[in-house]
C-alpha cells in the first residue's frame, strides 16, 4: 500500500491499494491494516466466482457459448456476479473489487453518510469503473431488505464492531448458494469478557478459554445458522479466520427445508472447567440412521449432561458457554481453490499464503483446542518441545494440528484424559515442586491420579507439518505500530508520528502517578 496526504484545498487525502487510486477527506473512515482483509477477500470472491461459474456450466452448457472476454477482471459479464459492499466508506473495496476479480456484472457500494458517497462517486470516475461500480446512499439494512427479489451473488459486511443487526436483511437479501461475508471487530465481548453482552448480540454465552479466538469465529458461525434458519436457509462455511484485531467468516447460503433440520447437530453447547480449563462439548441435537430408508436420518434430542458437577480431572465446578457451531469451520477443497489462485499480485502474498496453508492443514472436525503454556502452566510444569507433545499424541495413536489462531495451539481428537495423563507422564520425569501440590488446586487434584498407561515422546515422523518444514510465514506479527480496530468515522492516515493510539498508551498510569503527586503536594 503506498499512501501520500495532499494538503489542498479540500484536505484530501490520495490512497494507492491494490489496482485502486482513491480520494478521500479524513473524516472518512480508512484502516491501512485492512489490506490483508481486502487482498483475502478478493482471493476467496474470485475462487467462488469461477466455483460459481462452473456450477451454471454444468447445468447450462450453453453459457460455455459466451466469450472468454467478459471473464476477465475490470470487464463486464452480463451473467457474473452481483456484490454488495454494504458499508463502503471510501469505495476503495468496491473498486478494488472491480478492477481485480473477473467475472463481475456489477457492484453496489453502499454507505450512509453523504460526504462517503460523494467521495465514492469521485473514486470510480476516477479510476473508470463506472460500467461496474455504482455508488448508493442508504441505510444498509433498507437497501438489503429491498433487495429480497433482486437478491445480490455476493454480499459483503465488514462493519466497525457488531455485525448482527445486518444479519436478518442479509440472509433475505443473498441469492441461493451465494456468498457472504462477514467481519466482527468486537473481540473482547466474543472473547468471554462481557458474555451477557455477547448474549444480547449473538445469541450466545462467551466462556475465557485459551480458544476464545475460535470460540469467537464459532459463536459468529451459529448466530448466522440462527438468522438462516428463520427463512429455511442453512449455511456452509468456506474459510474462517481470526486474525490481527477481527474475525472474518466466508460462508455460503443455501436454501432448503430439510438441510435446516441438521441445524440442532451442528451446534453444541460448551462445558469449560473453572479449574484446569478442560472443555467438553454437548451436542444440541443429533442424527442417527433410519433403519427402513438408508435415504433418511433420524432426529434426536442427547441425554444428558455430557460432564458431571465437578470436574472428572481436578474436582472444580464447570462453567456452561455457547451454543457454539460445532461443525467444521473451513471447506477444504474450497481452501485448496484460494491457494491455487494467482495471489503474486498482493502486497500480502506471503502472508495469505502462510495462514491458508496452516488452515489447510487444519483438523476440520475437532472444535476448539488446547495451548501448550496452559497445560504446563495448570500443572506448573517446565515447557516441552512442542514437537515433543505432539508427538506424544501421534504415538498414541490420536491426530493433532495446529491452529491458525495460536502458534502454540493443540488441536486434537485425543479424549481430555488422554491429554492430562501425557502430562502427567511428562511430569514423571519433570517433576513438579512440592509446595505446588497444594489440597484443593488443579495440580494437585490431576496429579494425584495416575496414568492409564505410559505414553511415549520418541520422536514422530508426522510431528513436525509440512507447512513449518517449509519454512512459510504461518504466524505474523502485529502488522503497525499501535495496530487495531481504529476510530469510528475516523481516516487513521492524519498524524501518522504521534496517533492518538499512541498519546493513549500508559494513560491510567499517568493519571494515577499525578494523583499522587497532587496528594504530596497537598501534605
Amino acid at each position: 500500500m503506498k499512501l501520500s496526504i495532499m494538503n489542498n484545498s479540500e484536505n484530501l487525502h490520495e490512497i494507492t491499494e491494490g489496482s485502486a487510486v482513491i480520494k478521500t477527506r479524513g473524516d472518512v473512515f480508512y484502516n491501512p491494516v485492512q489490506e490483508f482483509n481486502r487482498d483475502l477477500s478478493i482471493t476467496v470472491i474470485s475462487a467462488f466466482a469461477k466455483q460459481l461459474h462452473n456450477e451454471k456450466l454444468s447445468k447450462n452448457p450453453k453459457l460455455q457459448a459466451e466469450g472468454s472476454d467478459s471473464w476477465q477482471a475490470g470487464t463486464k459479464c452480463d451473467n457474473g456476479l452481483y456484490i454488495l459492499e454494504a458499508l463502503s466508506a471510501t469505495g476503495l473495496r468496491s473498486i478494488r473489487y472491480a478492477k481485480e476479480i473477473p467475472g463481475v456484472r456489477e457492484i453496489i457500494a453502499n454507505d450512509l453518510q453523504l460526504k462517503a458517497v460523494e467521495d465514492i462517486g469521485n473514486n470510480i470516475k476516477n479510476n473508470k469503473v463506472e460500467h461496474l461500480v455504482t455508488p448508493s446512499h442508504s441505510d444498509a439494512v433498507m437497501l438489503m431488505y429491498q433487495h429480497k427479489q433482486n437478491r445480490f451473488n455476493v454480499i459483503d459486511l465488514d462493519p466497525y464492531g457488531c455485525p448482527s443487526i445486518f444479519l436478518d436483511s442479509a440472509i433475505q437479501a443473498i441469492a441461493d448458494g451465494g456468498l457472504l461475508l462477514v467481519t466482527a471487530t468486537d473481540m473482547a465481548v466474543l472473547a468471554g469478557n462481557s458474555p451477557e453482552t455477547s448474549y444480547t448480540k449473538y445469541g450466545a454465552i462467551s466462556l475465557r478459554i485459551k480458544s476464545c479466538h475460535e470460540m469467537a469465529l464459532r459463536i459468529l458461525l451459529q448466530c448466522i445458522e440462527s438468522h438462516a434458519n428463520r427463512y429455511g436457509k442453512y449455511i456452509e462455511p468456506l474459510l474462517s479466520l481470526s486474525v490481527d484485531f477481527y474475525i472474518r467468516v466466508f460462508v455460503r447460503v443455501h436454501s432448503g427445508q430439510y438441510k435446516c433440520k441438521f441445524s440442532t447437530s451442528k451446534l453444541s453447547h460448551v462445558y469449560q472447567c473453572t479449574g484446569c480449563d478442560s472443555f467438553t462439548l454437548q451436542p444440541l441435537g443429533i442424527t442417527k440412521a433410519n433403519e427402513k430408508n438408508s435415504n433418511l436420518v433420524k432426529f434426536k434430542i442427547p441425554t444428558g449432561p455430557f460432564v458431571d458437577r465437578k470436574c472428572e480431572h481436578c474436582n472444580h465446578p464447570h462453567h456452561m458457554g455457547g451454543p457454539i457451531w460445532s461443525a467444521p469451520l473451513h471447506s477444504p477443497d474450497f481452501v485448496q481453490q484460494v491457494l491455487q489462485m494467482d495471489m503474486d499480485k498482493l502486497k500480502t502474498f506471503r502472508r495469505m499464503q502462510g495462514i491458508l496453508t496452516v488452515i489447510s492443514e487444519e483438523l476440520i472436525d475437532v472444535p476448539l483446542y488446547y495451548t501448550l503454556e496452559k497445560l504446563c502452566g495448570t500443572l506448573h510444569l517446565e515447557t516441552p518441545q512442542m514437537n515433543t507433545i505432539r508427538s506424544a499424541i501421534l504415538n498414541a495413536g490420536y491426530r493433532v494440528s495446529f491452529s491458525h489462531m495460536n502458534k502454540t495451539s493443540i488441536k486434537t481428537d485425543a479424549p481430555t484424559k488422554v491429554i492430562w495423563d501425557i502430562m502427567r507422564c511428562w511430569e514423571k520425569s519433570h517433576p513438579v515442586s512440592k509446595k505446588r501440590l497444594l489440597e484443593g488446586t488443579p495440580v494437585a487434584g490431576i496429579l494425584s491420579k495416575p496414568a492409564d498407561k505410559e505414553y511415549s515422546f520418541n520422536m514422530h515422523p508426522e510431528a513436525n507439518p509440512p507447512s513449518r518444514k517449509s519454512g512459510i510465514l504461518r504466524f505474523q506479527e502485529n502488522p503497525l505500530p499501535c495496530w487495531g480496530p481504529g476510530f469510528r468515522n475516523t481516516a487513521m492516515i492524519g498524524d501518522q508520528t504521534n496517533p492518538k493510539s499512541k498519546r493513549n498508551q500508559g494513560k491510567r498510569k499517568r493519571d494515577t502517578s499525578n494523583d499522587s503527586s497532587k496528594e504530596i503536594e497537598a501534605k
